[in-house]
């Protein structure tokens, strides 16, 4: 039976319109109007039209992060993907763990992608939950519920950043995150590299996803066993294989991959934009095989 781990009032969150300049060497944003809260914000994201894809200044609903989290587990690099019902647009994909960036840190990203890592990516092992760190900064541990260890956690550290350098007002963001704008949603979505390492002494780890759902006008985040919604994805060389496995109490199994959706980061992007809402796990796949072919063939 589901867990409720934690309950939310959505009027309590606040986050900023942005005004967005992109050009081939970077792109720059910042907050502009009134605050909006979470029902606001949904009414602002739909479709909008950008004319050159490298080169243009436009108006978006909110900022969001995901982070792209590389796993080493027994000697092999998997991403970890969640499952997510978005009743907003009525699918359901894997995607990044991601999430809205609020007011009060449009300037500093990295704080939600972090935060966003510790609410959605649950580690429990035979002596209990994992909390975690990234360098010196310790992640929250924003379930009660359960029973985070004390003396042990895993720690977050960036992987390589984007080329483009990103600039919030007059700050450059150090992490160099990747970034697109999503024309259909009307969002600036913030990428972040990361790999997660577990402690050596973890044993048995389980992954679970826990993802917030909105009913009677409250946030309810629940845990089901029966259903981790947290997938790893093997890479071979660095590029992602077709195959998914969850990871209960130490052990790797595998799940289906039939009739998969992918979420708007993992769709083709042009220059700062993608067009897309999501790509069949399948199409997906046969990209990669062909940009590989491509690579391979401008190499020799």
């Amino acid at each position: 039976m589901p867990r409720q781990l934690a309950c939310k009032d959505p009027s309590t969150f606040k986050t900023l319109p942005l005004y967005v300049e992109a050009t081939a060497e970077g792109l720059y944003y910042r907050s502009q109007g009134l605050p909006l809260n979470f029902a606001q914000m949904q009414e602002r994201r739909r479709p909008i039209a950008v004319a050159e894809s490298q080169q243009f200044a436009t108006e978006l609903a909110n900022l969001g992060v995901s982070v792209r989290l590389t796993l080493n587990w027994q000697g092999r690099d998997y991403w970890l993907l969640v499952r997510q019902r978005r009743p907003d647009r009525g699918d359901v994909v894997l995607k990044l763990i991601s999430g809205y960036v609020p007011a009060h840190e449009l300037n500093l990203p990295l704080l939600t992608a972090i935060q966003e890592v510790a609410e959605e990516c649950l580690i429990e092992t035979a002596d209990g939950w994992l909390g975690g760190r990234f360098g010196d900064t310790w992640l929250p541990t924003p379930y009660q519920p359960l029973r985070y260890r004390e003396t042990c956690h895993f720690r977050l550290s960036p992987l390589s950043g984007a080329a483009c350098p990103i600039q919030c007002g007059n700050l450059t963001l150090l992490e160099r995150p990747q970034a697109y704008v999503h024309l259909p949603t009307a969002s600036l979505q913030l990428v972040y590299d990361m790999r997660l390492e577990l402690p050596k002494d973890c044993r048995l780890p389980s992954l679970f996803h826990v993802d917030e759902c909105l009913e009677d006008g409250q946030l309810i985040a629940r845990l089901e066993r029966r259903r981790p919604d947290l997938y790893l994805l093997p890479l071979r060389q660095g590029r992602p294989s077709g195959e998914l496995f969850t990871l209960r109490r130490g052990q790797l199994q595998p799940a289906s991959c039939r009739g998969l959706w992918l979420s708007e980061s993992f769709a083709e992007q042009d220059g700062w934009l993608v067009r897309d809402e999501r790509i069949r796990w399948k199409d997906w796949l046969a990209r990669l095989a062909q940009e590989e072919q491509e690579a391979g063939r401008l190499a020799g």
